[in-house]
C-alpha cells in the first residue's frame, strides 16, 4: 500500500509516492490533471494521499476525482505530526515549513535539528530533541538577493550565483556583488548555526530546497560539515509522516 503525495506550490506541484517510509516516485509539473494521478494510484497501488497547497481553495476537477478514488486529507496546522508546536500564531505558519519540522523529527527523533530551506526565501526553523518547535527565520534568498541589487539600484548589473567563487572580497563589480551575496548568506547560515548550537550539544544542520546544495558548498570547509545532512525531499518526507501520524 503506498501514499501519494501532493505539494501545491505557486509555480510547480510536486508529486511523490511513498511505500511505507520509501521513496518510490518523485517529479514536479506545472500542470496537473486526472490522468496523470489515476496512473500513479494504478501503478504504485495508492490507497491514501494528503495535499498541500498555497492556494487557500483549489478546485481543481483532478482533486475532485482523487477523492472519488482514494482517501485524501489536507495538510493543515492542526496536522502537527509528534512535534509540540509553540507557533504563537500556527494558522500563519507556511505549510512547507511545518511539513519541513514534521520532517526533521520523523527521520532523527530524539535529536535537535536545524532546518534551512534554500528556497525563493530562506528560512530557519529549529525543533528541539523533545519535538518542541517554537518558531524561526525568513530571510532574503540567493535569487532574490542578487535580483534586489539589480532592481534597487541604477548601475548594478544582474548576475547569477557561481559556486566556483571562493575569494574573501571581490576586485570588480561582479565578484564584489557575488563576495557580498554568497559570503553574506555563508556567514548568516554559520552564524544561525552557532546561536543554536549550545553547550556542545549535537545538532543536526538539515539542508533543503533548491538551493540545499549550494549552501553544503557555501558550508563544506566549516566546523559544521560534519553535522550536515542533505535532505532535498524533507518537505514531501514530512507530508507522508503526516500520514502515518494519522494513522496513529
Amino acid at each position: 500500500m503506498a501514499n501519494l503525495v501532493i505539494d501545491i506550490g505557486n509555480t510547480y506541484t510536486k508529486i511523490a509516492v511513498f511505500e511505507s517510509n520509501e521513496l518510490l516516485f518523485n517529479n514536479q509539473y506545472q500542470t496537473i490533471d486526472a490522468i496523470l494521478t489515476n496512473k500513479l494510484l494504478v501503478d504504485y497501488k495508492v490507497t491514501k494521499a494528503i495535499i498541500s497547497s498555497v492556494k487557500k481553495k483549489d478546485n481543481s476537477e483532478w482533486i475532485t476525482l482523487l477523492g472519488q478514488e482514494v482517501k485524501v486529507l489536507y495538510f493543515n496546522a492542526g496536522m502537527k505530526g509528534r512535534i509540540v508546536n509553540h507557533y504563537l500564531t500556527p494558522e500563519t505558519l507556511g505549510l512547507d515549513r511545518l511539513a519541513a519540522v514534521i520532517g526533521a523529527n520523523y527521520l532523527y527523533p530524539a535529536q535537535n535539528s536545524l532546518i534551512i530551506d534554500g528556497g525563493t526565501c530562506i528560512t530557519y526553523d529549529y525543533v528541539d530533541a523533545g519535538g518542541n518547535y517554537f518558531g524561526g527565520s525568513i530571510s532574503p534568498g540567493l535569487n532574490m538577493r542578487y535580483k534586489a541589487l539589480n532592481y534597487y539600484t541604477a548601475g548594478l548589473p544582474l548576475i547569477s550565483a557561481d559556486k566556483t567563487f571562493v575569494e574573501t572580497y571581490g576586485n570588480n563589480t561582479t565578484t564584489a556583488i557575488l563576495s557580498g551575496v554568497q559570503n553574506g548568506i555563508k556567514h548568516e547560515l554559520t552564524g544561525f548555526v552557532e546561536s543554536y548550537k549550545k553547550d556542545g550539544e549535537e545538532l543536526n544542520i538539515i539542508l533543503c530546497g533548491g538551493d540545499g546544495i549550494f549552501f553544503d558548498t557555501l558550508l563544506k570547509n566549516s566546523i559544521f560539515a560534519p553535522y550536515i545532512k542533505i535532505e532535498p525531499y524533507l518537505v514531501l518526507k514530512g507530508l507522508n509522516a503526516a500520514i502515518h501520524n494519522n494513522n496513529d
